[in-house]
């Protein structure tokens, strides 16, 4: 009869055996090159992601180097050639041949360079007598797949994402003759475009867009805050423009890497949201005066674009060469998302007023909301700012330069608005003038 103490650790083992079957977090480098009328995909990782194989070993854990060379193709062909798709053209590629393995100790540097990599894969195997553990090394493949010509336009869909619990593949795409173009990404990141027409690229922001206007609460609400006291079109417009105006100037500057690039400043912006939409919340709260609210819009505009800005900045990198469609597609899907918001929300505010509660009452109860839930993002957002250290930024030419393109683009963009704020304005006038004297001209009695 098992001992309690011994029962015990045998459960604790078996409940604990599952656990290091999938690794937390594993981090893959690759390579991709074409060249001729063959593309070299080289990829690295962490040899423990290989589940499922049993690696010989030796003493206390240590690969045994000598046998282990015969395990290692077919791991590369079930956890790697498998679940990588490489597309030329639109067209997928047949499955790739292996032309080297090996494995790697973790201090191995040869893949900070494609030619590097190249040579450690293909050269002589470490030595029999290295004492790795097995857990500790690395495992390096080198696969080439036939292609057409290495100037056709190469798409991957790396679905690595099973090899860890939290996945990141780095990887370097060498076309021919071009610079090198770096991609970073976290699971499965779906088909990846490495060199996109412009439309590809300005239909994938487009998506983007939309997505993160819907799955971005604070500007949801800060747009909601915006039509509360309005809900007519006409009202609408100006606001609505001036608000994608201002976020599309420090948007685009951003992605031109014109904001300051500080550690305090990404949590500041996400403070001055949170403050953009307390204020709105308490302007309808005590009645204020709509006329200006555009002034306002383009003023928080601004805030809300740098808001955007960190949102694309994992995802510029699939814009290719066509970085300004693809910010200006990204606005497109982020436009088409708020009128999504508008044409919801307009008609829904108008049924509660109308047969819920009234108008003022039901603006009071809304903005209220909002502004408890901005209050509280706002001291949570500030606590984490506080943890910066501000450093006034030193005073030189090109600060002043900069800072002066940046007050110019501000003016012009905002004579702009101003300046269509007043023509709609005018062309509401003259309509209304226009209504008025026909229905003078049609209640005047004939002589």
């Amino acid at each position: 009869m098992l001992r309690p103490a011994a029962l015990l650790s045998f459960f604790l083992l078996a409940a604990s055996a599952p656990a290091h079957d999938i690794p937390n977090d594993v981090t893959i480098q690759a390579f991709l090159k074409p060249s001729g009328q063959r593309l070299e995909l080289l990829v690295r990782v962490p040899l423990k992601a290989m589940r499922d194989v049993d690696f010989p070993r030796r003493g206390p854990g240590y690969l045994d180097l000598e046998r282990v060379g015969a395990y290692l193709r077919d791991p590369a062909k079930t956890w790697i050639a498998d679940t990588i798709e490489l597309y030329e053209n639109d067209n997928r590629l047949p499955y790739p041949q292996i032309l080297g393995t090996r494995v790697s100790l973790p201090s191995d540097r040869s893949f900070a360079s494609y030619d590097a990599a190249v040579a450690h894969v293909t050269g002589p195997p470490l030595p029999s007598d290295t004492t790795l553990y097995w857990d500790q090394a690395l495992f390096d493949v080198l696969f080439a797949y036939p292609i057409r010509s290495d100037q056709s336009r190469f798409s991957i869909h790396p679905a690595l994402a099973r090899l860890g619990l939290r996945t990141i593949t780095s990887l370097r795409f060498l076309p021919p003759g071009g610079a090198v173009r770096a991609f970073e990404f976290t699971g499965d990141p779906g088909l990846v475009r490495l060199d996109p027409h412009w439309y590809q690229a300005a239909s994938r922001f487009v998506v983007l867009g939309f997505e993160h206007i819907l799955d971005g609460t604070d500007h949801l609400l800060f747009l909601l805050c915006l039509v509360i006291p309005l809900r007519r079109l006409r009202a609408l417009i100006p606001v609505v423009t001036a608000f994608t105006v201002a976020h599309s100037i420090t948007l685009i500057a951003s992605a031109y890497d014109l904001a300051p690039d500080v550690l305090w400043f990404p949590p500041l912006i996400e403070t001055l949201i949170a403050v953009s939409i307390v204020y709105m919340a308490l302007e309808n709260i005590v009645g204020a005066a709509t006329g200006r609210r555009w002034i306002i819009a383009f003023a928080f505009g601004l805030i809300h674009g740098f808001g955007f800005s960190f949102a694309l900045r994992e995802t510029l990198q699939f814009a290719g060469s066509h970085l300004l469609a693809s910010l200006l597609s990204f606005n497109i899907g982020v436009e088409l998302g708020q009128l999504l918001v508008l044409i919801v929300l307009i008609p829904a505010l108008q049924l509660l007023f109308r047969h819920v509660v009234a108008e003022r009452m039901g603006t009071i109860i809304l903005s209220a909301l909002v502004a408890h839930t901005g209050w509280h993002w706002m001291i949570d957002r500030a606590d984490r700012l506080r943890q910066f250290s501000f450093t006034w930024p030193t005073i030189t030419a090109t600060l002043l330069l900069a800072a002066v393109r940046w007050l110019m683009l501000i003016v012009v963009a905002a004579g702009a608005v101003w300046l269509l704020f007043s023509v709609l304005r005018q062309r509401a006038g003259r309509s209304s003038m226009l209504d008025c004297e026909a229905a003078a001209s049609v209640t005047e009695p004939r002589p």
